[in-house]
């Protein structure tokens, strides 16, 4: 029975009807697998912890996307922590775990993402000759008899299975043909065809793709998936391609995160097939209203800025300054506008807040943007609204969304700021006083640095003992005019391992304390957790 958990719905079934200029035209519905949470994350000098994985996944299914990659459970105890914590509380999408073709990866996988609604195993093996030769030191014959043992025994565990080609791209066209017949034999939902290196070329992997679905047998009781990355910058244009030449389903990251020069952009090819119907004839699940604050949350948490000019959700995305294109927007926002802004979330506020307002109107703005909070971090939220709203005449949805991602990130903090003094000038030598609450505890100590910032990191790290290595620091403006909120986004590094913290004020020294101080409480935190255990290392993969 089509449709049923056991059974995904045919391919070919996948349609919709839309009306374009006055014409009826099939849609074809393509999937969206989202590996922010596994191929994101593996980007350099992202490190989430399992609490800010749950965070992104809720938003995720918000998003509505297909299928989640949580993460690779038998990389570390972390991860697979992290995978199952969202396959018990994540409803809607799939929730899916990585995994190499050994039997003990895909228990590991299974033991993760059994509890989910829709539990899912994606298993992999590489199949181009330099892999095979120099990486597997196998036999493709061998390759073969060990993707289909892995699909075979994943089929066994889990209804929906994926099975990778890892570097594709590179690989022999029959070979792949044939490797894909024996695990559709052997049980696999899914096929995905990865460029690992981001080696192909739009015309060359479309040409692929239709190889595979003319060559293939059953290949049409699948789903066919594509994997690019951006190496040379042709991820988004070679994932639509295959599209165009019948893929079923894109794998792709928010903001476009990923190993290297990252992956095809989760909101460049939704809203590529959104605004393009016409032309792809192919639309998403997806709801784009989520869009911007999915971006925002990913960036946010993981430290990575995303940069102005960036397509659909970069700062400049709906941005005009040519006095032409002013012109033109002011008469018809369609003479430079091909989406609006309210179609991937910006939109304007509807409620002005100030110092004020009460809860009621306080929750009902977060309800309208998407937040359900419960009553602690109602409160906790609520008591910062009020301190930027002594500090402003009105509190924008911007503040509101600084205020959220902040608050929440700091509920369970082991060290609370209680009082910051600076002293500096150009004749005097910057120094800190801090004071910090550790329960019912108040510690205090003062230092000096070369600068303000470095003298409160400085009287922190004194207090807590513990030694961070700052290797990024960034301010923006979270809002616009004199009163803005100023968010600083920090990395530090400690043992080996990246650390992101944020912090937010109208004040640029106490958001820059709150984000040093973000930081210490993760790393504070999980001292606690290890209980002086060192922690396993994270395995990482590229497909």
């Amino acid at each position: 029975m089509h449709g049923s958990r056991l059974d995904p719905p045919l391919v070919g079934e996948c349609f919709t009807q839309e009306k374009w200029k006055g014409e009826m035209i099939m849609t074809r519905m393509i999937r969206i697998f989202d590996t922010t949470l596994r191929d994101g994350e593996q980007s350099a000098g992202i490190n989430l912890n399992a609490q800010e994985k749950l965070e992104i996944a809720m938003q995720l299914a918000r998003l509505n996307v297909d299928v989640i990659e949580a993460g690779f459970a038998i990389a570390s105890p972390g991860d697979f922590e992290g995978i199952r914590a969202i396959a018990e509380r994540v409803k809607g999408p799939a929730i899916c775990s990585l995994a190499r073709a050994v039997r003990a990866d895909i228990d590991r996988a299974w033991e993760a993402v059994r509890v989910a609604e829709r539990p899912y195993i994606h298993t992999f093996i590489a199949t181009s000759d330099i892999h095979m030769k120099y990486k597997l030191k196998k036999q493709p014959d061998e390759v073969v008899a060990m993707a289909v043992e892995a699909v075979k025994y994943a089929k066994s565990l889990c209804p929906e299975v994926e099975f990778s080609a890892e570097d594709a791209t590179r690989s022999d066209w029959d070979f792949l043909c044939r490797i894909f017949r024996e695990v559709i034999a052997a049980g696999a939902t899914v096929i995905n065809v990865p460029d690992t290196v981001g080696y192909t070329t739009p015309e060359e992997f479309g040409r692929l793709i239709r190889y595979l679905k003319e060559n293939t047998p059953g290949i049409d009781r699948v789903f066919l998936s594509v994997h690019c990355h951006n190496d040379l910058g042709m991820a988004t244009s070679n994932s639509l391609s295959a599209v165009l030449n019948g893929a079923d389903q894109i794998e792709c990251t928010i903001n476009g995160l990923g190993e290297r020069a990252g992956n095809a952009a989760l909101e460049e090819v939704v809203m590529g097939l959104r605004t393009r119907s016409d032309y792809y004839k192919a639309d998403t699940k997806i709801v784009t209203e989520q869009i911007h604050r999915t971006s925002v949350m990913v960036s946010t948490l993981t430290g990575v800025q995303v940069q102005p000019n960036k397509a659909i959700v970069g700062a400049n995305a709906f941005a005009h300054e040519s006095g032409i294109h002013q012109d033109g927007i002011l008469k018809n926002r369609l003479t430079y506008e091909i989406m609006t802004p309210e179609s991937i979330g910006i939109g304007a506020s509807r409620l002005v807040l100030g110092k004020h307002s009460g809860r009621h109107a306080f929750r009902n703005r977060l309800e309208e943007l998407g937040y359900v909070l419960e009553e602690q971090e109602l409160e906790k939220c609520y008591q910062q609204f009020l301190e930027v709203a002594d500090k402003k005449k009105e509190v924008t949805d911007a503040d509101i969304e600084a205020i959220i991602r902040g608050e929440i990130a700091v509920l369970q903090d082991i060290y609370e700021l209680e009082y910051l003094h600076i002293a500096s000038g150009n004749t005097t030598i910057p120094t800190a006083t801090v004071r910090l609450r550790k329960g019912e505890e108040l510690l205090e100590e003062a230092a000096c640095g070369d600068g303000p910032v470095d003298a409160v990191y400085k009287a922190i790290e004194r207090i807590t003992g513990i030694a961070l290595k700052l290797k990024e620091y960034n301010i923006k403006a979270v809002t616009g005019g004199k009163d803005a909120l100023g968010e600083v986004t920090i990395k530090v590094s400690t043992n080996g391992h990246a650390v992101t913290g944020r912090g937010l004020s109208t004040d640029v020294i106490q958001a820059s304390a709150k984000a040093y101080l973000h930081a210490v409480n993760k790393v504070a935190r999980e001292q606690l957790k290890t209980a002086g255990d060192v922690a396993e290392p994270k395995l990482k993969v590229d497909i």
